[in-house]
């Protein structure tokens, strides 16, 4: 069921942290992986990981926003492997603030890093899918796994650059998964719990025993997503952690009012409007708070969740 054997990935954050330990699950699984991540060690450690357990990998680094960088990773696959068949998007920063405080500079990295690094390789990818469908006259095997946040349903206040590019990766996978499905591709975002370098100051050190918030606890479901048995499975969005996979439902209309006249007057919109907003003092309303309450089961009697 998650075998990927032949199969080709690209990983981008591959390092460390969640990109790390998808790159090693996918390759486990028998993917043959490029990895990518800006240069530096970490990313060469990961490539002997997955070389010493019997895989294949090969290193690629480079801004992920940078335009020539997603052309680059798709070549790489190509040249390297053969072709492409799977894109983990993972690489991110942050750059926490308030949003009345937060500089250009602040704002602009992470955007660039989140949603534009998505959509740099997302495009060449889908442009190499889309020549493939063409070429073969049926649609190639392709999957993209994109990775978002709980922080845009929840509107993080310390997070408006974060929150906002979650946001729009998630609008971007939706996208891709309507735009691109003649061309074979499955498109699907995760908004991950993990304990990793980028997330440790806010989740705190880890238990002494098993720890529910480890990036191997988020492996499972990318792999599964990257492989054959999801092939039904595109335009979704999971939380998962742990031992948690949750499937977000849609936003739903919360009420509508049509005007009487057929053209809205202030008067009459006001006693439309008011009927639904009453608290006071008020509270955002567009908030997805249900995905709080899910908490990892321990692992041994030393853990706790985070």
């Amino acid at each position: 069921m998650g075998s990927l054997d032949g199969r080709v990935a690209i990983v981008t954050g591959a390092a460390q942290g969640l990109g790390a330990a998808e790159a090693v699950a996918l390759a486990a699984n028998g993917a043959r992986v490029v990895l990518n991540d800006l240069p530096g060690p970490h990313l060469d450690e990961v490539a002997d990981r997955i070389k010493t357990a019997g895989g294949e990998a090969t290193v690629h680094p480079g801004d992920v926003g940078d335009w020539s960088t997603g052309e680059a990773l798709v070549k790489a696959a190509t040249d390297t492997f053969g072709g492409l068949d799977i894109l983990v998007n993972n690489a991110g920063v942050l750059r926490d603030r308030m949003v009345f405080s937060m500089s250009e500079q602040e704002w602009d990295t992470v955007v660039r890093v989140h949603l534009r690094g998505h959509f740099v390789t997302t495009r060449f990818a889908t442009a190499y899918w889309r020549d493939r469908s063409k070429a073969d006259g049926r649609p190639p095997y392709a999957r993209i796994i994109n990775t978002a946040s709980e922080a845009f349903l929840l509107g993080s206040a310390g997070q408006p650059n974060y929150a906002a590019a979650k946001g729009g990766i998630v609008a971007l996978t939706l996208a891709t998964a309507r735009g691109c499905a003649k061309y074979g591709v499955r498109a699907n975002a995760i908004c991950p719990r993990a304990r990793t370098a980028m997330t440790g100051d806010l989740m705190g050190p880890p238990p002494d025993g098993p720890d529910p918030m480890a990036p191997e606890r988020v492996t499972p479901l990318v792999t599964y997503l990257a492989g054959p048995a999801a092939a039904r499975i595109t335009g979704e969005v999971f939380v998962v952690h742990g031992d948690v996979v949750a499937v977000l439902g849609p936003p739903t209309v919360r009420a509508a009012f049509h005007a009487v006249s057929g053209r809205w007057s202030l008067t009459e919109l006001d006693a439309a409007l008011s009927t639904v907003f009453t608290d006071d003092p008020p509270r955002p309303g567009f908030v997805c708070e249900d995905t709080l309450p899910l908490a990892a089961s321990t692992f041994g009697e030393t853990s706790r969740d985070a």
